[in-house]
């Protein structure tokens, strides 16, 4: 009889047996974050069904608005996190300010960065949706400051996502490698599906939202322009595939090769994307695969942090593409 692959948490567990000083609370951690995605994956499966679908009417700290099961993914985190015992505060795009857990403290050390549901546009149509996080240790002697939260992505702990399309998809990095794995709805368990993984240094696919070409730089409309022109020499034209939501075209890229652009505009350039839960956990997964993750003119992780809800512009995936698009951008090209 052929064995199970591996779980979640017996992969972790094995991992942290490589770390004398490991003490388990990362494992823990993790097995947290699956439940919160299996709750998710729950509701977005029965959305159509008990009416979670449409707007609360609401705007969040962004000026965006709030989806039912925007705010529904945000509270399982809270509810799940709240006496978990591990972490210390919570940020999320949903929350204009962190949400410290006094309750935790002092045994949780962590700090959970999340979005809670990415591409939320995307609820009413049945198409992809996710969700990214990062996490951060506080080793201070109190609750964290909002100022203690605010880091560069080099000082994250480990960072991931999770796909929900035909499958539900858990994908992460603790800076040893990234490692997916796929839940399997009748067990209730995820399962090591894909172990180290690592994206082709080149692909042949694109994914940017090309209703935005008239806001962009002239150099970035011209690295698009190159991408669809004809060259067998270099592989073109590459395929343009945008769902519409971060995680799905990211997890593409990951696996298949290719680029994903939130560029900066002209009357933006600061971008769209948040840095702190969306451009750095991504980064520093697409990196640990041997990805590439940009502003167009550095390296995301290098980013000074600033204010929780940051905004930076990103180009991230197979690294000969990106280093071809931040050569575009910045007038080598």
């Amino acid at each position: 009889m052929k064995p199970l692959p591996s779980t979640l948490t017996r992969h972790i567990i094995r991992s942290q047996a490589a770390h004398p000083g490991a003490t388990g609370e990362f494992s823990l951690l993790m097995a947290q974050i699956g439940l919160v995605g299996k709750m998710i994956a729950n509701d977005l499966r029965r959305a159509g069904l008990v009416n979670i679908l449409g707007t609360t009417g609401g705007t969040n700290v962004q000026g965006e608005a709030v989806k039912k099961l925007d705010e529904i993914a945000n509270e399982s985190f809270l509810k799940v996190f709240q006496y978990s015992g591990l972490v210390c505060a919570l940020v999320s795009e949903e929350m204009e300010k962190p949400v410290h857990l006094p309750e935790n403290w002092p045994t949780g050390k962590y700090m959970l960065l999340f979005d809670p549901l990415d591409g939320s546009s995307n609820t009413d149509v049945n198409m992809p949706l996710g969700t990214i996080f990062s996490i951060l240790r506080h080793d201070g002697k109190g609750l964290p400051t909002e100022a203690e939260m605010i880091r560069k992505g080099t000082k994250q702990e480990a960072a991931g996502y999770i796909m929900y399309g035909s499958s539900t998809m858990l994908v992460f990095t603790a800076g040893h490698g990234v490692h997916g794995f796929t839940l399997d709805p009748e067990i209730g368990e995820y399962y090591l599906s894909h172990e180290n993984i690592q994206i082709p240094s080149r692909g042949r696919v694109y994914a940017v939202n090309e209703g935005n070409a008239k806001k962009w730089p002239e150099c970035t409309r011209k690295f698009v322009e190159y991408l669809k022109a004809s060259d067998k020499q270099t592989g073109r034209p590459y395929a343009g595939r945008y769902s519409g939501c971060l995680v799905a075209d990211v997890h593409r890229m990951l696996l298949g090769g290719g680029l994903y652009l939130y560029p900066a505009e002209v009357d933006k350039p600061e971008g769209k994307l948040r840095l702190l839960y969306e451009a750095n956990p991504l980064a520093m997964v697409v990196e640990q695969a041997g990805g590439k993750a940009s502003t167009g003119t550095m390296r995301i992780l290098d980013v000074e942090a600033k204010s929780l809800h940051q905004r930076v512009p990103l180009v991230i995936g197979s690294r000969d593409d990106v280093t071809l698009a931040e050569d575009f951008m910045l007038g080598v090209r």
